[in-house]
């Protein structure tokens, strides 16, 4: 495909967010999609009431545009234009770094280490279809479509991006979140090619803010910055219609490059979703942790470890694991996240590593700082040489009668070779509404509602049921003015 103004790769995927029918996308695909959907939902809950969801809304109540006629931040009473709300819950679902992720496809796209697909593609078409009342099938479409770019887009860089400090799920999380907001607002082609020039502008992102408030910003911002070229595109702002491969465009500005073969002809063909795949995370912390979780909850359970047997852990995986799990003795509840240490040493005291084990108070327990200090982690040859499309995780556990236990995980609980049931999927959602003080009869009819999520026929339905707090409120007000 020439990368001429005419027919261009840019012109492609535009082609594809413009013309692709909800009938197009396979029944498998749409059901995979609510799935993660309903993840989506559940970490916005809980990621809102983290600290950074109330630093969050402390700043957009100075911009002075909350009404009562917004579009919801989740797990609030709060309204706010689209941009603003597809900001806030961007970061939340990323707050907790509990949400799902890509598979790669060559062996040299290194396996979680390219998007987090949801948080910055659900959130701008949740926004404009709350506000415009659009049905649940048009949400799901445009959510479908904005995933399947992003994931390709992930794909086809060269791995470079991501290796010399790019965050992807921010920088190519922008242009998902546009391919989403144009088909949500159904801007023609010539529109959804100059949206996506204003979107790839603003791609950015840095992995040293990994561990810090600022990796979920990341995806917030790639949220809000989706709709604003949107909204500018509508308005006939003028960009390159060749962003995506041209010289100075983004793949080769951000990558050095791409690899035609991995998006050319490849949108739908096959859905992400399908092939190969996207992981639903059974833990809050960073994907890369999750075989090495499982496996070592494996052996704990299978042996019946406890903590005052284990004299020394060894964890080996490639080189790009370690690359990406920087915190070898976290202080606080973010480092934890990206910390191998910390999630070996936790299982081994709490057989158990969900919302309320990552906090700073458990981080900086004397006990959990000891268990710490006797895992190793680092790079195993075998691992190395199995492909950076896996996670392989090798570890030997040395017990202090002279034993050593040992075991190899590629995958984790929550990928497609090892998938969560619906219930399990649920029960996470249950955990994650919860913590966020949703009450539990708004939770069951959330997971009730997106399950069936192409018969809703208003995307506000589901909005109202998320706005945790927001009747209460309007009662009381109804009530003053009688009086």
């Amino acid at each position: 495909m020439s990368s001429t103004q005419n027919e261009s790769l840019t012109g492609y995927v535009a082609q594809f967010l413009t013309t692709t029918r909800a009938g197009d996308i396979p029944k498998d695909v749409m059901r995979l999609g609510k799935r993660s959907i309903l993840d989506g939902l559940g970490l916005a809950l809980a990621g809102n009431a983290a600290e950074s969801g109330h630093i969050v809304r402390q700043y957009l109540r100075t911009l002075g545009c909350a009404t009562d006629r917004g579009c919801t931040v989740i797990g609030t009473a709060l309204k706010l234009p689209p941009r603003f709300a597809a900001f806030a819950n961007g970061i939340a679902i990323h707050a907790d770094d509990y949400d799902d992720t890509q598979l790669a496809v060559a062996k040299d796209r290194v396996y979680g280490l390219l998007t987090h697909p949801t948080a910055p593609a659900l959130p701008p078409v949740l926004a404009l279809a709350e506000r415009d009342g659009r049905s649940g099938l048009d949400m799901l479409t445009a959510y479908q479509l904005a995933v399947e770019v992003e994931t390709k887009v992930s794909e086809a860089i060269n791995p470079r991006h991501y290796d010399h400090g790019f965050h992807s799920t921010a920088t190519i999380g922008t242009i998902a979140a546009a391919a989403g907001a144009a088909r949500m607002l159904r801007l023609n082609h010539e529109e959804t090619r100059r949206a996506l020039g204003i979107a790839a502008s603003q791609a950015a992102g840095l992995r040293e803010n990994f561990g810090t408030m600022t990796k979920p910003f990341h995806p917030g911002r790639s949220c809000e910055s989706g709709i604003v070229a949107v909204d500018f595109a509508r308005l006939g702002w003028t960009a390159t219609p060749i962003v995506l491969e041209a010289g100075r465009g983004f793949f080769k500005a951000a990558g050095g490059g791409y690899d035609p073969a991995a998006i050319e002809g490849k949108l739908g063909h096959p859905w992400s979703f399908a092939f190969p795949g996207v992981s639903i995370k059974p833990h809050p912390s960073g994907s890369l942790t999750h075989p090495g979780m499982g496996l070592m909850l494996d052996l704990i359970r299978q042996y019946d470890i406890r903590p005052a047997q284990v004299a020394r852990v060894k964890v080996g995986t490639n080189r790009h694991m370690p690359n990406a799990l920087i915190h070898h003795r976290p202080k606080n509840e973010l480092q934890a996240k990206f910390s191998m240490e910390f999630c070996m040493a936790i299982l081994l005291l709490e057989r158990k590593a969900g919302l309320a084990e990552f906090t700073d108070k458990t981080v900086n327990r004397r006990d959990v700082q000891a268990m710490i200090e006797k895992v190793d982690f680092g790079v195993n040859p075998i691992a190395e040489a199995a492909g950076y499309e896996k996670m392989t995780t090798l570890i030997d556990i040395e017990l202090t009668d002279g034993r050593t236990l040992s075991g190899r995980a590629d995958f984790g609980k929550g990928s497609p070779a090892n998938p969560m049931s619906d219930q399990e999927l649920a029960d996470k959602f249950r955990e994650c509404a919860a913590w966020g003080k949703l009450p539990k009869a708004s939770a069951e009819k959330i997971v009730e509602m997106v399950f069936d999520l192409e018969k809703l026929k208003n995307v506000r339905e589901l909005t109202r049921l998320l706005a945790v707090g927001g009747s209460r409120r309007v009662a009381k007000k109804k009530t003053r003015k009688r009086r």
